[in-house]
């Protein structure tokens, strides 16, 4: 395994795991996601967790007069892995203090201070939710389950920017370090999946897609397992759409892979059944795809899927345990099964339950 794979601490008594909920429906779905770890760890002792929670966003600013604080930080730096739920507030306030720059200042401070150089965002359309996905349901049927690896800390989001008179201009640059950290997390990934790596990139143009291209192909010649294919990005849009089943893992720079991802996001039909994971070279960082809905704050009626998901991403990347990660995946995919659907992947017109029952039904589907 990878370096980056290669998290597990078996040999501790129990992992510590900063908790960091956030704002909006952050600590709702938190709640239901460390229940359905405390269960875990009864069902897998070597999963002991200690869990200690800290304030960011809205909430670091409430209780420390920032976004980040350095007590925050300093949880993190003693935690094994971090939790994270999500931080923002409603749309009419971006401008007050306690709002303003806060995604910003909380995301991006945290990917720099440890690093977070890899996102890892999968995407799956449960069958029984077809009616949730917007694309029609022939195009669901041989099933649709990716996982889309960005690379977080280079190109043309973190290059130079500037502008004189008339004429603007945006920098993207890429070392060869920092093509393989991501790539190399994808290879293993497709070995553990159906072994289909597809990086995308757009090397008729630019020539930091062919470093990247070189870069893979040089690689893949360590991975015999893995099928590695090229796609422009252009095209990957296309496909993500007309054949979202033909995709098992795909790795991509920044800009590519934050559009990308937000493509694949919808394929599901909610923001609430997509986990993601943030890697870096000593502490990982687990999050929902969604926002932190100020609107249904408090109401508890948010999918808690997405964060409950996050822990077994958690137990699977930081901690080495596959068979409690597996567990916790097996038991979300029952509830669903079985019925158990927030308002958001309800069908119209059937009775949806809230944020606790879901946990609930998840917590008792891992009884069996």
């Amino acid at each position: 395994m990878t370096t980056m794979l290669r998290r597990s601490l078996s040999s501790k008594a129990a992992r510590k795991v900063a908790v960091l909920p956030g704002d909006g429906i952050g600590p709702e779905v938190m709640k239901e996601a460390l229940k359905v770890l405390k269960r875990t760890a009864e069902l897998f002792p070597k999963c002991a967790m200690t869990f200690e929670h800290g304030n960011i966003g809205g909430a670091g600013f409430d209780a420390h007069g920032e976004h980040f604080p350095a007590v925050t930080k300093a949880l993190c730096e003693r935690s094994d892995a971090i939790l994270f739920g999500s931080v923002g507030g409603p749309v009419q306030e971006q401008h007050m203090p306690k709002w303003k720059d806060c995604e910003k200042n909380s995301l991006l401070g945290l990917r720099k201070a440890f690093d977070l150089a890899v996102n890892v965002r999968p995407a799956k359309v449960y069958p029984t939710l077809a009616h949730c996905s917007p694309l029609r349901s022939e195009l669901l049927k041989d099933g649709v389950d990716m996982v889309i690896i960005r690379e977080l800390l280079g190109g043309i989001y973190f290059g130079e920017h500037t502008t004189e008179g008339d004429s603007a201009k945006d920098v993207c640059t890429y070392t060869v370090a920092q093509i393989r950290r991501p790539l190399e997390f994808a290879f293993q990934a497709a070995k553990g999946r159906k072994g289909k790596l597809t990086v995308v990139d757009k090397a008729n143009v630019l020539d930091t897609s062919r470093l990247w291209r070189k870069v893979a192909t040089e690689m893949a010649k360590d991975h015999p397992e893995v099928t590695m294919d090229f796609m422009y990005v252009d095209n990957a849009a296309m496909q993500l759409i007309k054949a979202p089943a033909s995709f098992d893992v795909i790795c991509t720079e920044n800009m590519f892979g934050d559009i990308l991802s937000d493509a694949a996001s919808v394929l599901p039909g909610s923001l609430g059944l997509m986990p993601s994971a943030s890697l870096g070279s000593k502490l990982y960082l687990y999050e929902p795809s969604g926002g932190s809905a100020p609107d249904i704050a408090g109401k508890g009626v948010a999918n808690p899927a997405a964060q409950i998901l996050c822990g077994a991403m958690m137990l699977r990347y930081s901690f080495g345990e596959e068979a409690a990660a597996a567990a916790i995946e097996a038991a979300v995919d029952q509830a669903i099964l079985s019925g158990v659907l927030t308002g958001d992947i309800a069908p119209p017109g059937t009775k949806s339950v809230s944020t606790s029952v879901f946990g609930d039904a998840v917590v008792a589907a891992m009884k069996a």
